[in-house]
């Protein structure tokens, strides 16, 4: 009976966290839908904005006191993540949604990967290097991908890569309350710029209802359904499912954008899936084997 509750929790686990993926790609598929009336600039505006206001209704976090806490690290994070979130959009205005993420994830992969000795690691490395050379805009070729977006996606990278160290650390001085926190300092970078771009077109009510499913489906619902997932699954689990998102984002961006990516751009995407997949993998079988002798 406790095998069959435990194996149900996981199905519950695995099941949160597809839906989360999915829930995050879907919103940015949404967003790149604001793009021809708000800009990238008003669509991240959206999201942070609307998303800090939902996560401070909720968590309320101006109960708990503060003092005393890591504020450099706090501010670091928000800032990480209202840059990362501004790159990751301008540069879906000329790459498709799939390589956008594919580019984007390999500023985590490159992180996980930094200094490690192992050999089975080069392997993991080299798929990496053979991705992007498949997708960096240097074949010459009709599909051959815009250098600015490009550049913009792999710096949403180094923003992600931010954003996991500091928020780390923010995490560590503000718990729970870190993710609101964060994401409202995100949004203080974001809506100045998206009313510079977009001015009164944010206000008009014919697109709140986009902007809200942009907030809720980008940020509240999927973080909500990844933490149901980190409180069942191994961490070794949730690592490799989440390698699946460059692949989850390209099936976003064919079913809801009409984004047509060619063979060598799918193979690009498998090669950095498997990639992270591998890492995740034996990032846990380092941490999990008996030290030496």
């Amino acid at each position: 009976m406790a095998a069959h509750s435990n194996f149900r929790s996981i199905l519950v686990a695995v099941g949160a966290l597809l839906a989360g993926m999915a829930s995050y790609q879907g919103g940015a598929a949404l967003a790149k839908h604001l793009f021809p009336a708000v800009g990238a600039e008003g669509a991240t505006a959206y999201r942070l904005g609307l998303a800090a206001l939902i996560l401070l209704a909720w968590r309320r976090p101006c109960r708990n006191a503060h003092a005393n806490r890591d504020r450099r690290a706090l501010w670091g994070y928000g800032l990480a993540i209202g840059v990362m979130n501004l790159l990751f959009y301008l540069s879906l205005r000329t790459i498709p949604l799939g390589i956008a993420v594919a580019l984007e994830f390999t500023g985590p992969l490159a992180l996980a990967l930094f200094g490690s000795r192992r050999w089975v690691d080069v392997i993991w490395i080299a798929l990496v290097v053979a991705g992007l050379l498949m997708l960096l805009p240097v074949r010459g070729e009709a599909q051959a991908l815009d250098p600015l977006g490009v550049a913009l996606a792999l710096a949403a990278g180094v923003g992600w890569v931010l954003y996991i160290v500091l928020g780390r650390r923010a995490g560590i001085s503000y718990g729970a309350d870190a993710v609101t926190l964060g994401t409202s300092i995100g949004a203080l970078l974001a809506v100045p710029i998206g009313f510079a771009h977009a001015g009164a077109e944010l206000l008009s009510p014919a697109r709140l209802p986009f902007a809200v499913g942009v907030a809720v489906l980008s940020s509240a619902l999927p973080y909500t359904l990844e933490m149901v997932a980190l409180t069942r699954l191994p961490s070794r689990t949730f690592g490799t499912l989440l390698s699946l998102e460059p692949a989850l984002a390209a099936a976003a961006g064919a079913a809801f954008l009409g984004e047509r990516l060619d063979e060598l751009q799918w193979l690009a995407i498998a090669a950095i899936v498997a990639a992270a997949a591998g890492t995740a993998l034996s990032l846990r079988q380092a941490e999990t084997a008996p030290p030496p002798a």
